[in-house]
C-alpha cells in the first residue's frame, strides 16, 4: 500500500493558497494528485492560488523583477508555480476582492515573464472555446460512433473540462458564460455592471442622440465623439496610397453616428455602401440627407441577410470598415471568416473597431492575439498601429454612461489584408 500523506479536507484549499505563496511545486504536487484543486479562493480576499503565487513577490525589489529583461529566481519560481496551477484547471482571469486578474497583479507588479503566460494561458483558453463551438451538440439519438468522431477530431472529452473564459464582445461589451456555475464571480471583470444586451432587444430599443454620443435606452454607449481620432486614422490607413485617378469602392458596416462615414466621403468615394439595422439611425440618416449624398448606398437591415445580396451582385470594395453593436465577437469573426473573402478586392484593406476586452490590459492583450490569430487562420495579415489614447476620466467622458467601456491609454488599430 502507498505511503500517502493524509490530507485535512478542511485546510486543503489554505494550503494549495500558502503552498502557491512560497512556489511549493513539490508540495502543490501532491495536493493535486490527492485531489486538491486549483481552481479555489480566499472567501476573505477573494485571492486565488495564481495571485498568491505573484503577491509574494510583491516585497522583492530586485532590479530583474521590475525590467522583466531577466527574472529574478524569485520570479522564476513564481512562472513555475503558476505553469504547473494552470495545468491543474486555475482560471487564468479569475478575480480577487480588489478587481485585479492574476494578470492585473503581475502587471502592478512589474513581472513581465509571468504576465505573458497569463496572456498566453488567456489565448489557449479563448481558441480553444472557439473549436468547442464549431462543434454542434449531438441530438439525443446520436450514436457511439458519431459521438467517438467529435471525440478523435477534437479530443473534446479533455477539453469541455477546461474553465470558461469570459466572453468579450466586438462592440467592448461582455457576456459571460451562460451557466451560473461556470461563472466564478467574474461579473465584476469590466470594471462595471455587466449588462449584456442582445441584438434583437438593441435594435428595438429607443435611442439618445447627443452632441457628443449615442446612447441606447439603458444609457450604453453605441458611439462616442472620443472615438473620432480612431476613425480617421482607421479611414486613412484604408484608403490612403490608392491611385488617385480612380475612386474607391468603399463598404462601411455599422452608421452609429456616422463619423467614419463623413470621413470616408470625404475621398468623394464612386460608390459607398452603409449597412445600418436600427430603425432610429436610419431614419436619422434620411434626415440628415445620407440616402441622397452621391455614390452612396444604404442598405437597411443586419449585415448577415444583407450581404448575400451584396456577394451576388458582384462588387467588390477596396475598404471595408466593421463596427457593429450589441455583437459578440463571434459576429466579428463570422464577418472576416465567411462574408470578407467574398466582398473584398484581391488588393483591397479590412478594419474594424478594436475594443476587444479594453476594460483591463491583460483582457486587451489576450484578444489582440486571438483576433490576429483568427485572421491570419482565415487568410489574412493584420498589421497593427498604436496610438495614445487621452485620459477619459479626466475629461469626464463617461458621465451620464452607464458603462466605461474603454480603460486604456493605448488604442492598437488594425489593418488587415489578404496573405500573399
Amino acid at each position: 500500500m502507498d505511503n500517502v500523506e493524509s490530507i485535512d479536507t478542511d485546510t486543503t484549499a489554505e494550503e494549495v493558497l500558502l503552498a502557491s505563496s512560497n512556489h511549493d511545486i513539490l508540495k502543490l504536487e501532491a495536493l493535486f494528485k490527492n485531489g486538491a484543486s486549483a481552481n479555489i479562493e480566499d472567501e476573505d480576499t477573494g485571492l486565488t492560488p495564481l495571485h498568491a503565487a505573484l503577491e509574494s513577490c510583491e516585497h522583492d525589489t530586485t532590479n530583474t523583477i521590475i525590467s522583466g529583461e531577466h527574472p529574478s529566481s524569485q520570479e522564476g519560481r513564481a512562472c513555475e508555480t503558476i505553469k504547473l496551477l494552470l495545468e491543474n484547471g486555475a482560471i487564468w482571469n479569475d478575480l480577487n476582492h480588489n478587481n485585479e486578474t492574476p494578470g492585473c497583479t503581475a502587471l502592478r507588479l512589474g513581472l513581465k515573464e509571468a504576465y505573458k503566460l497569463l496572456v498566453e494561458a488567456g489565448v489557449a483558453a479563448e481558441l480553444l472555446i472557439h473549436k468547442l463551438d464549431e462543434y454542434n451538440v449531438l441530438p439525443d439519438d446520436s450514436t457511439d460512433d458519431e459521438a467517438g468522431e467529435l471525440m478523435e477530431n477534437g479530443d473534446i472529452e479533455e477539453a469541455a473540462e477546461a474553465p470558461e473564459l469570459i466572453k468579450v464582445s466586438e462592440n467592448n461589451h461582455t457576456s459571460l458564460p451562460t451557466d451560473p456555475s461556470v461563472q466564478n464571480g467574474l461579473e465584476d471583470a469590466i470594471n462595471h455592471e455587466h449588462h449584456h444586451i442582445s441584438s434583437d432587444r438593441y435594435l428595438n430599443s429607443a435611442l439618445v442622440f447627443g452632441a457628443d454620443r449615442l446612447l441606447d435606452a439603458d444609457d450604453n454607449g453605441v458611439m462616442m465623439s472620443w472615438e473620432t481620432e480612431i476613425m480617421r486614422k482607421s479611414a486613412t490607413a484604408l484608403i490612403s496610397g490608392r491611385d488617385t485617378t480612380s475612386r474607391l469602392n468603399i463598404l462601411n458596416v455599422g452608421h452609429g453616428m456616422g463619423i467614419i462615414d463623413e470621413i470616408f466621403q470625404e475621398s468623394k468615394p464612386a460608390q459607398h455602401h452603409i449597412i445600418e439595422a436600427h430603425p432610429e439611425v436610419l431614419k436619422r440618416m434620411q434626415t440628415n440627407g445620407w440616402y441622397a449624398k452621391p455614390g452612396v448606398i444604404v442598405h437597411e437591415g443586419k449585415w448577415q441577410d444583407v450581404v448575400k445580396d451584396i456577394v451576388t451582385s458582384g462588387i467588390s470594395f477596396d475598404a471595408i470598415y466593421f463596427d457593429t453593436f450589441a455583437e459578440d465577437y463571434s459576429a466579428l469573426r463570422e464577418f472576416f471568416t465567411e462574408t470578407l473573402i467574398g466582398i473584398m478586392d484581391n488588393h483591397g484593406r479590412f478594419g474594424f473597431f478594436n475594443g476587444l476586452g479594453a476594460d483591463r490590459q491583460v483582457c486587451y492583450d489576450v484578444y489582440t492575439r486571438v483576433v490576429e490569430l483568427d485572421l491570419q487562420d482565415a487568410g489574412f495579415d493584420t498589421a497593427w498601429t498604436e496610438m495614445k489614447i487621452e485620459d477619459l476620466d479626466q475629461i469626464k467622458t463617461w458621465e451620464g454612461v452607464r458603462r466605461k467601456y474603454w480603460a486604456l491609454d493605448t488604442y492598437r488599430m488594425p489593418i488587415c489584408t489578404f496573405i500573399g
